[in-house]
């Protein structure tokens, strides 16, 4: 709540806000005081020392509580201009006025108190609970490429005369792709980083996008060796001025979560399209689809459906998100009725040519 951030303001600030508020609040009553009487008007003076109750720290509210009683007293009670109070019935209440505002103010502050704890340990135990899922996925994504890098190299360095050349490639081989996965992992930690401080600021320029899909498709060779991924790529595209190097993320990451999350077999398909505004990345498989009870959550961090069996930090499809919105994009999820998911990607993006000739 933007309001809370008053508490911020240093204490000079808050004495001089609280008391405008009470001073204002005063002089208009004091225009209306004839139309409204003056009993309405310890109420409406009671709610801007409520409201100060929220925004303020306890002092500068206090003032306030006891400020708001005088003038009440001074300016309204009467007889009005003196500090007189005529009848046994209006001491009584301005003694209750005091004794009200002072329990009010001190009641919405522990109120207020109470409530910015309880945030406070609600947000670390998610940050806990995040950094316990971080661990968790780390301890499995890294940990099996570097184990996989430690014991080929081990065996080639044990057993080096007696290994055969074809064994020997068949190690360099598992080394290399277990190199790729935790390079991988790690630029999704890096990209996340930045994510996360703001430092995504998209660079555009002309790129080819069918070279960009290409590019995508042979960084995902390995990964595809049971898959089969379709591309037919169009001729008559224009250019787009674009973040090359993040859309060439975006959709390595669609591509590389299609083929974790889709059964040996299955077909991933790219498509690229666009109209007079935006250019359109579209990713779909004849998998199994996702739940539509987790469709909402897939986008989020560290997220990883349930029930299945595939590793991951469960950070890949929310960088698909941040990098795509920070080129002011948007990224839809969607089940094919026939069968499968798909993801589509709206960039926003210049032209080469003109789409009307």
């Amino acid at each position: 709540m933007d309001l809370l951030r008053t508490r911020k303001y240093s204490k000079k600030n808050q004495y001089l806000i609280s008391v405008l508020l009470i001073v204002i609040t005063s002089i208009l009553c004091f225009l209306s005081v004839e139309f409204i009487g003056y009993r309405t008007v310890a109420l409406i003076l009671l709610l801007v020392v409520s409201l100060n109750a929220i925004l303020f720290d306890i002092l500068p509210v206090m003032l306030s509580a006891l400020l708001s009683a005088l003038i009440w007293n001074f300016f309204f009670i009467p007889p009005i201009l003196t500090w007189r109070i005529a009848t046994p019935e209006d001491a009584l209440m301005f003694l209750m006025y005091f004794v009200i505002a002072s329990i009010n103010a001190v009641l919405t502050y522990k109120i207020r108190q109470f409530e910015q704890k309880e945030r406070l340990e609600e947000e670390k135990a998610k940050a806990i609970q995040l950094y316990n899922t971080l661990l968790n996925s780390l301890s499995h994504e890294l940990r099996t490429p570097i184990s996989t890098i430690i014991g080929a190299i081990d065996t080639i360095k044990d057993n080096n005369t007696q290994l055969s050349k074809e064994n020997q490639n068949e190690l360099y081989s598992e080394i290399e792709i277990a190199s790729f996965r935790l390079n991988r992992q790690v630029e999704n930690l890096l990209s996340m980083s930045r994510l996360e401080a703001g430092f995504i600021q998209p660079k555009e320029d002309w790129c080819d996008l069918n070279e960009l899909v290409f590019s995508v498709i042979k960084d995902n060779k390995d990964d595809a060796a049971h898959h089969q991924i379709k591309f037919e790529p169009n001729e008559n595209l224009p250019l787009f001025k674009l973040d090359s190097g993040l859309v060439e993320q975006v959709l390595y990451n669609l591509v590389h979560n299609s083929l974790q999350h889709t059964p040996k077999g299955s077909t991933i398909k790219i498509q690229i399209d666009h109209n007079l505004t935006h250019c359109f990345i579209e990713v779909s498989d004849n998998g199994k689809g996702f739940p539509k009870n987790e469709i909402d959550y897939v986008f989020d961090k560290f997220y990883r459906l349930n029930h299945t069996a595939t590793g991951g930090t469960g950070l890949g499809l929310s960088i698909v998100k941040g990098f795509t919105e920070a080129m002011k994009g948007l990224v839809i999820l969607d089940n094919l009725k026939e069968g499968g998911a798909r993801f589509t990607v709206k960039i926003p993006c210049e032209f080469s040519k003109n789409l009307n000739t």
